[in-house]
């Protein structure tokens, strides 16, 4: 076997080498040169290679000698001899000898290697050819070595004395670490196991794809070593990271976590750590302060962004370097980017803003011993447009695969469509060197890519585009950067310039005959793009094609057909690119292409295949919720979710509408990437809604739904960091370990407390060590369990908290604590003492069990309180077993501190560490729980909270503990409002339900629910899910003109969805002859109407509403007497109606008797006509218009009148008497009993008649029945005459006995009213009483039995009358005495007094601005006599401006006589005059 097989441990390393070196050199080579030396090497070096092998045998070389000197394929064929160029040993340099050269032309790769190797040694190279046969026997041979070597291999690994397989374990754990924002950071470990294990690292248990995203991480493992960096860090890199190794045994993980943490700003400290630097013997401190923020500019502006930069030390002639970064991306200086250093300051200009500039821009500082940077974002608004609804311009117009003819052009869409959509775009073209733009397309085109057609090889272009809607044509873009239309290849050589090692250059030419050869095929042709406006190919030239140019032609065949069109006839191609315009829509096509020079069209390349002329490419969908996320007070964060299986995604735009104005601003101009965008330059305090859209190539995606309104205000309190926890304390101890506890800082600045960490020293006797970490992993709670101590040692502790804003200071050191077992009997101090919702007068305490219980559990604990300077005073005088209590009974505006004992059957333990100072207030905004049922009956307690930060969330609890129930309550949280839902409510939801608001300054409430507020709650829900339509008004009914009959009701809450059903005798009715139905939604009336009502009509009506699942019925029966009174009445009132169409009574015949006690017959007619005739009678007989009552008749404004004389009484005729007859006046004739009788008026003419009737002969009989009333003095029975008169006699009857008049019972009459006064009565004034009444003709008795339910009714009402006029009387009240308003000079004193009734004396007080008043030095009040009550206030002063009360009270009521006083100073009213 050839020596060239020799072999060694790093044999495959070596190989890999020398095909690296062999390729080397062949690709250097031309193609003319690399085929003579592929010839070469066939036709020789197979041959030599054998001939070699029969004159040596296989001897033992040592492992340092072995290497392989064959030429490999990818399929470990021998395919040659290759001898390393930069290998110069003994042994190489004897083969090179010992052959011989047979070439006569020297390929490119020998005189390479022949130059690179001494001139002193003389060697030549020669190739030897192998059969296949020699090829296969040496692979062979190479195969049964290598097996020979592994099973070798397997046998050393087993006796190796550490093939003891283990699992991993660390070594070196990595530690967790602090740093700041933007800086890297690295964790290191050490792990060993075997076999080797296979590492992986996590965050937040996610694994980290250190390859997928190389700008952020950076993993390495050496020697058992690992090491993960983070670059860059920002806030979310904040979490718990694991190392995880495995491997067959099993696994192993460790973790650290890293916080990152941002300085304040008026630190003025490196923020980055630096290296010393050898070459100056400095280490150099860079600080960048006076930095630019974030900046607002518009288009044609300049903009200038600077920060000063102190290196510190200076060094002579040393300058740091400064980079700037738009970004992420290094920018250099240009037409539109001046960048200036002047030592201490780092100026960059933009000169004429276009929104190309728009971005992140970062300064960073390189020195010799790292790097500082600051970035800030800059927004470029749009210029104004020169008219109105047209879109802004697009941006970013850059140029692609631009060859000698073709250029694709592409840009982004602009953020601002305009008034309507954007239609297309016009793309214009510039030669480099003149001034008139040309247009490009014809057509505006909807993608934002255009393939240019028709350039001129050799020539310089820019581009630029406009955006075209129905208003009009936007301004143009920024022209892109120039373009060279030439072939690619030769741009590339001009770029690339020398690439050979060496100096000089080495070409080979030789003459081909290939002038006057036709072209081959083109190769690959593809379509690359295909929209509804082009589709353009490509493919790549043909391998034969001479040394002149080639040229194409475009072949298209429409599916289904074998007619070939050539498309570019005229002009054939030069460019292997090519766009088709003018394609039907939908139509499929096949594509071909041929290549053509001077001698000839060569062959058509392979079809494309089918191709449908449509956009490949499809819009964007739509972004998922946008979540707005407060952040300072001029920006918010916006996050969205990503739009979904989108293609070519170019970015996304954000949207903001302030209030509800529906005026959407652009948030930014160029399209960002990615899922979160900070929107700067928001107005404070304003309420904005955003919305985000995706744009790619195809437009725009549709709008995202809009976010919740987000109030723009900070997130994070501006003193940044959280303070420090409070109250270290020892909470347990034994022989080995100490449970610690303390207070979460009062202050969190903004941002909830993620965790606590904790550092120990050992002290001995007074020297501190120094301070160590206890935990890696950060603390939730409030209490740690410090292990591994040793006892009777003392130690210090220090507790730190972090959440976003950072790492706190460290706590104040404990004191030097004792590591040994606790063997009192008390229970240790509580702790962990917070407090909840407080108010102006109470608060909610809550505390965690001690952790030390004694030698017997704990049964209860104690609470204290006191005043900021006052005394501890205990709360409650029994213990309570709950960790929690409120405690009510507080003085708004004072401050409190609390603390709590625990006790077990030993006693009373030592209390915790009391809390920070509490104020007594209500703040301004502070909401409690709600208790609501809605529409379907569902229970639920509501709480709000307005002051909502970034991360708040709403936590409810149970009896103050977190819920372990889920079953039992749903909570739902939107905005700033929370719900918690019962889901079947019952008694074992009965306790106190409370709500905290993480994130905020102690925002929280709570709600008791009782069973009684259980059970009211539980009747409400019923109602609601089986609602029932209130009626305003119930069925009620009238009668209407005509003897109409009128059913009606209202309802009182009713939608429009509204529908009603009417029925009679469970007959639904409908609209018809006999019934008409209405219901005015609008009122809510329900009416339904009927003409007459007929025997059959007799019934239950009916209106059944139904309102969605709300139902309502309201009905009126109408049987027996009361339908018959109501028949009767309408046929009343019809007949009615048909006795007003003719001459009628409007007021029927009486009688009226004036002050002058005149008597008069009176009635008033209507409708009446000249023609009417109207007739008088007197029992029965026409007065006629010369009879003597004629006279008497009247008529005067259809009011008819007979004046039948004067009443007179008999004190009047008893005077008359007296009086001679020639004093008597002559009068109108007095009343008598002749006038009785029966008078009737009749009316009469064509259209009717109508008569009226009064009875004046009976006056007795027109007595009502007797009826009772009730007052405060006793029982009155009474009736009532249709006329009284002198002569009428009345008597009263008891038990068939005259009553006889009395203090106490009484009778008279007054007007037409016969009464019986019956004062103070008693069981002995009952009975049956009677009323005789005699006319001198007729009598009448009427009977009433005052007994029963009669005199039992009327009896308790005339008790109830008097005590309420008892009460009246005796009632407490101010009769006199105190004025309106007092106003009094300041200094006085002031003195009033109000007299004051009431039986028994009543009790005074007095009022101030309704707070009571206590007599002292400055008021003195007093109540004398039972009668006066007076104030008197001494040196009055401003303060005792009020408003003041008198308060009486008694038994029978309350009273209070209001008056104010206003004090003045005696010279601001001489400023007034």
């Amino acid at each position: 076997m050839s020596e060239s097989l020799k072999l060694h441990k790093d044999q495959p390393e070596r190989d890999l080498g020398t095909r690296y070196e062999s390729t080397y050199h062949q690709g250097s080579l031309s193609s003319v040169s690399r085929q003579s030396y592929t010839a070469y090497v066939s036709s020789h070096g197979h041959k030599a290679l054998e001939t070699k092998k029969k004159q040596k045998k296989l001897t033992a070389v040592s492992k340092k000698e072995k290497r392989s000197y064959l030429a490999v394929d990818k399929e470990d064929e021998v395919i040659g001899y290759v001898v390393p160029v930069f290998r110069s040993s003994h042994l190489a340099t004897r083969d090179l000898m010992e052959t011989q050269e047979e070439v006569k032309e020297e390929g490119v790769g020998y005189v390479v290697m022949r130059n690179l190797f001494p001139k002193e040694t003389d060697f030549k190279m020669k190739t030897v050819k192998k059969t296949r046969e020699t090829s296969m026997r040496e692979s062979a041979e190479r195969l049964t070595l290598s097996k020979k070597l592994h099973e070798k291999q397997e046998f050393q690994k087993k006796m190796n004395p550490d093939s003891l397989t283990h699992p991993p374990e660390f070594m070196v754990k990595p530690r967790g670490q602090t740093v700041f924002e933007g800086k890297s950071v690295t964790l290191h470990c050490t792990v060993a196991g075997w076999p080797k294990p296979r590492i992986a690292w996590y965050k937040n248990n996610v694994v980290i794809d250190a390859k997928g995203h190389p700008e952020k991480y950076f993993t390495e493992s050496q020697y058992n070593m690992h090491s993960l960096e983070i670059k860059n860090c920002s806030f979310s890199d904040t979490a718990e990271y694991r190392i995880s190794a495995l491997n067959v045994k099993g696994e192993s993980s460790a973790f650290a976590p890293i916080i990152v943490k941002r300085f304040k700003e008026e630190e003025e400290v490196s923020d980055r750590p630096h290296g010393f630097s050898l070459e100056y013997g400095v280490t150099f401190n860079t600080t960048i302060i006076d930095k630019f923020d974030v900046s607002f500019g518009r288009e044609g502006e300049t903009m200038s962004l600077g920060c000063t930069v102190i290196v510190y030390p200076t060094v002579k002639r040393y300058q740091p370097e400064i980079v700037w970064y738009r970004d992420g991306v290094v920018l250099s200086p240009s037409k539109w980017v001046h960048m200036h250093w002047s030592g201490e300051r780092a100026t960059l200009t933009l000169v004429h803003l276009n929104k190309e500039d728009e971005g992140l821009y970062t300064l960073r500082v390189n020195t010799k011993s790292g790097f500082d940077s600051h970035s800030a974002y800059v927004f470029v608004r749009d210029a104004d447009v020169e008219q109105d609804g047209v879109p802004v311009a697009p941006l970013d117009v850059r140029c692609h695969d631009a060859n000698k003819d073709y250029v694709v052009v592409t840009w982004k869409q602009p953020a601002v469509e305009g008034s309507s959509p954007i239609t297309g775009y016009v793309i214009d073209r510039l030669e480099v060197g003149t001034h008139h733009w040309t247009q490009c397309n014809d057509t505006p085109v909807k993608y934002a890519r255009f393939p240019v057609t028709g350039l001129i090889e050799g020539r310089t272009y820019t581009f630029r585009v406009r955006a075209l809607n129905n208003a009009g044509v936007s301004r143009p873009s920024r022209a892109s950067d120039p373009v060279v239309a030439m072939d690619p290849s030769d741009r590339a050589r001009l770029r690339a310039g020398p690439s050979a090692p060496w100096t000089g250059m080495i070409k080979f030419t030789e003459e081909d005959p290939t002038v006057g050869v036709i072209p081959g095929q083109p190769t690959d042709l593809a379509v690359t793009e295909a929209t509804k406006s082009y589709v353009v190919l490509s493919w790549k030239p043909p391998v034969q094609r001479g040394h002149e140019g080639v040229m194409y032609y475009i072949e298209k065949c429409m599916v289904g057909t074998d007619s070939w069109q050539r498309v570019n006839t005229g002009m054939p191609v030069k460019s292997p690119r090519f766009a088709l315009f003018d394609l039907a829509e939908g139509k499929s096509y096949n594509f071909r292409v041929r290549s053509c020079n001077s001698a000839g069209v060569g062959e058509p390349s392979e079809e494309t295949g089918a191709t449908t002329v449509g956009d490949r490419l499809d819009l964007p969908p739509t972004p998922g919720p946008v979540v707005p996320i407060k952040n300072t007070a001029t920006s918010v964060v916006v996050c969205w979710g990503a739009s979904k299986e989108v293609k070519n995604l170019v970015g996304y735009y954000i949207e903001v509408s302030v209030g509800n104005s529906g005026v959407w601003l652009p948030c930014n101009n160029k399209p960002v990437k990615g899922s979160r965008f900070v929107c700067h330059g928001l107005n404070a305090e304003d309420k904005c809604v955003f919305r985000v859209k995706a744009v790619n190539a195809a437009g725009y995606s549709g709008s995202s739904a809009e976010s919740e309104p987000c109030v723009v205000q900070a997130c994070i309190g501006v003193s940044g960091c959280v303070l420090p926890p409070t109250g270290v304390t020892l909470l347990e101890s034994v022989r080995d370990y100490m449970v610690l506890g303390w207070q979460a800082p009062a202050k969190t600045g903004g941002a909830d407390i993620r965790g606590y960490y904790l550092d120990y020293r050992k002290v001995k006797d007074g020297v501190t060590s120094k301070w160590h970490e206890l935990n890696i992993q950060a603390v939730t709670g409030t209490s740690y369990k410090v292990t591994d101590l040793k006892e009777n040692e003392f130690y210090q502790f220090q507790v730190r908290a972090f959440n976003q804003a950072g790492i706190s200071e460290a706590s104040a050191p404990t004191g030097s604590l004792e590591c040994k077992e606790w063997t009192v009997a008390l229970p240790g101090p509580p702790h962990g003492l917070s407090v909840q919702e407080v108010r102006k007068d109470s608060l909610v305490l809550l505390w965690e069990p001690p952790t030390f219980d004694g030698r017997s559990p704990v049964t209860g604990y104690y609470v204290d309180f006191k005043e900021e300077t006052g005394k501890w005073r205990c709360v409650q005088e029994r213990s309570t077993k709950h960790t929690y209590m409120k405690i009510s009974g507080l003085q708004e505006g004072v401050s409190y501190r609390l603390r709590v004992h625990a006790k077990n059957l030993a006693g009373v333990g030592v209390p915790s560490k009391p809390t920070e100072s509490i104020l007594a207030e209500t703040r301004p905004g502070t909401n409690e729980i709600v208790v609501d049922v809605d529409d379907d009956g569902v229970i639920s307690l509501i709480f709000e909270c307005s002051d909502l930060k970034e991360d708040s969330q709403f936590v409810w609890s149970k009896n103050y503990k977190a819920f372990t129930d889920s079953s039992r309550l749903t909570i739902q949280t939107a905005g700033g409002k929370s719900r918690a839902i019962f889901n079947d409510p019952s008694l074992d939801d009965l306790g106190i339900y409370s709500c905290v608001v993480t994130n905020t300054d102690g925002v929280s409430a709570s709600y008791t629910l009782t069973e009684e507020a259980l059970k009211r709650l539980l009747d409400i829900s019923h109602d609601h899910q089986f609602p029932i339509i209130p009626f305003a008004s119930e069925m009620a009914i009238e009668l209407q003109e005509k003897g109409r009959v009128r059913f009606w009701a209202e309802v009182a809450k009713f939608t429009s969805n509204c529908q009603v059903e009417y029925v009679f005798n469970d007959n639904i009715v409908q609209q018809g002859q006999k019934y008409t139905m209405n219901f005015n939604k609008t009122t809510g009336i329900i009416e339904m109407f009927m003409d007459s009502l007929e025997v059959n009509d007799e019934g239950t009506f009916t209106f059944n509403l139904v309102d969605g699942k709300a139902k309502g019925r309201t009905s009126l029966v109408l049987i027996g007497d009361e339908f018959a009174e109501l028949q009767k009445k309408s046929e009343f009132e019809r007949a009615e109606w048909v006795r007003r169409q003719g001459p009628h009574f409007v007021e029927y015949l009486g009688f009226e008797v004036t002050p002058e006690c005149d008597v008069y017959l009176k009635c008033k007619v209507g409708n009446i006509k000249p023609a009417t005739e109207i007739i008088w009678f007197k029992d029965g007989i026409e007065i006629e218009e010369d009879d003597e009552d004629a006279k008497k008749i009247a008529k005067a404004d259809e009011v008819l009148t007979f004046d039948i004389g004067k009443l007179v009484i008999k004190s009047e005729k008893a005077e008359r008497k007296k009086k001679p007859a020639s004093e008597e006046s002559p009068s109108k004739p007095k009343i008598s009993k002749k006038d009785a009788g029966v008078y009737e008026v009749k009316l009469k003419d064509e259209r009717g008649k109508d008569q009226t009737l009064l009875n004046l002969t009976d006056a007795a009989n027109s007595s009502t029945e007797l009826k009772v009333m009730s007052t405060e003095h006793g029982i009155i029975l009474y009736s009532f005459v249709v006329h009284y008169f002198e002569d009428l006699r009345v008597g009263w009857l008891h038990k068939e006995s005259k009553i006889s008049h009395s203090d106490r019972v009484q009778c008279g009459v007054t007007g037409e009213q016969l009464w019986l006064k019956i004062n103070e009565p008693t069981e002995k004034d009952k009975g049956k009483y009677a009323l005789d009444v005699f006319d001198g003709k007729a009598g009448v008795k009427r009977v009433l039995d005052l007994s029963g339910q009669v005199w039992e009714e009327a009896f308790e009402e005339f008790k109830r009358l008097k005590a309420a006029a008892i009460a009246e009387r005796n009632r407490a009240r101010v009769v006199g005495g105190l004025p309106d308003v007092v106003t009094i000079q300041e200094g006085k004193s002031l003195n009033l007094t109000g007299n004051v009734w009431g039986d028994p004396v009543p009790e005074v007080s007095w009022m101030k601005n309704e707070k009571p008043l206590v007599s002292d030095e400055h008021y003195s009040l007093k109540f004398e006599a039972g009668k006066f009550a007076s104030i008197t206030i001494a040196a009055v002063t401003n303060a005792d401006s009020g408003k003041y009360a008198l308060v009486v009270k008694n038994k029978y009521g309350t009273e209070a006589s209001e008056f104010t006083v206003s004090v003045y100073k005696p010279e601001d009213e001489a400023e007034k005059k």
